[in-house]
């Protein structure tokens, strides 16, 4: 079977299309999108009367997400959602599959929320926890950099979902770390990972949770080896790339309007490279004002 999200995400949010009927050209499972002006975007979709368009616009690489793209059948179970990821290319690794398994999502969303659907929610504070499809792309670039004993940083921490995922790669040698600016945020997440499988980490203290302004990292615990950033920053923020450590990783949405994951790495000699790996639609980093009034 053809790697779809491969095929997907090479367009990302630049494209839009007019009614779902054009969205896709399908042949053997392989879908493609048909690019048309960005200008069309709000009313071509609008017209497709899909409940809460823009929030699927948010913290997703923009591949139409697949709960209306494919069956939407026996996505009930946590293992569902992964073994879905993995049928449809999302997810080739057996280590974050194994570890999407084993943190179920459903302890990291709102009531009542559709835990397992490959969307994006609101978790309040003008936040969101992304689509699992973005939390596989991101373990999975990162994956590297995530090995036991290594460090790990979490920025716009949100339900803790991701850090918690982050803690069990690295295993209680290593070290996990959130930072979120909501305090009520951080307060939630920390109740969501004592109910799951990180707990433990979490109270060993190699998982930790902190209230802070992301952008300036925690510096007490760097250099780290990943550091994930789950807001867009207008550039990259010239305090991660210090705390990132020679030979580590970063994974970053960088743009206003239109963003793109970028994959920053730092050599051994500590200069920087970087490269786009998709198109992507997150909400913006910014400060904890800023935010709640959005």
């Amino acid at each position: 079977m053809m790697n779809l999200s491969s095929t997907m995400k090479a367009y990302g949010c630049r494209y839009c299309v007019s009614p779902l009927k054009q969205l896709l050209h399908t042949t053997n499972h392989h879908l493609r999108f048909r690019p048309c002006s960005p200008s069309l975007f709000s009313s071509s979709f609008n017209n497709l009367k899909l409940p809460n368009f823009n929030l699927l616009l948010t913290s997703n690489s923009f591949f139409f997400t697949m709960e209306h793209l494919w069956d939407r059948s026996g996505m009930n179970t946590n293992k569902k959602m992964v073994e879905h990821l993995q049928q449809y290319g999302v997810i080739s690794s057996e280590k974050v599959a194994r570890v999407m398994e084993t943190i179920d999502r459903a302890l990291f969303v709102p009531d009542k929320t559709p835990a397992y659907a490959d969307c994006p929610q609101e978790i309040g504070y003008n936040a969101t926890i992304s689509a699992p499809h973005m939390h596989a792309t991101c373990l999975q670039l990162l994956e590297e950099k995530l090995q036991p004993g290594m460090h790990a940083l979490d920025v716009g921490s949100g339900t803790g979902y991701l850090t918690a995922c982050f803690a069990m790669m690295v295993g209680p040698q290593g070290r996990a770390i959130g930072v979120e600016h909501i305090p009520e945020l951080v307060a939630s997440s920390i109740n969501n990972i004592e109910k799951s499988a990180a707990a433990p980490l979490l109270k060993k203290g190699s998982l930790s949770m902190h209230v802070g302004d992301g952008r300036e990292g925690w510096p007490e615990c760097a250099p780290y080896d990943a550091i994930h950033v789950g807001a867009a920053a207008p550039e990259m923020p010239q305090a991660l790339l210090d705390q990132l450590k020679p030979g580590g990783r970063m994974v970053i949405p960088v743009g206003n309007i239109f963003q793109d994951l970028k994959v920053v790495d730092k050599n051994p000699d500590g200069s920087i490279s970087i490269r786009s790996e998709s198109s992507v639609r997150y909400v913006p980093l910014t400060s904890r004002d800023a935010q709640l009034q959005s």
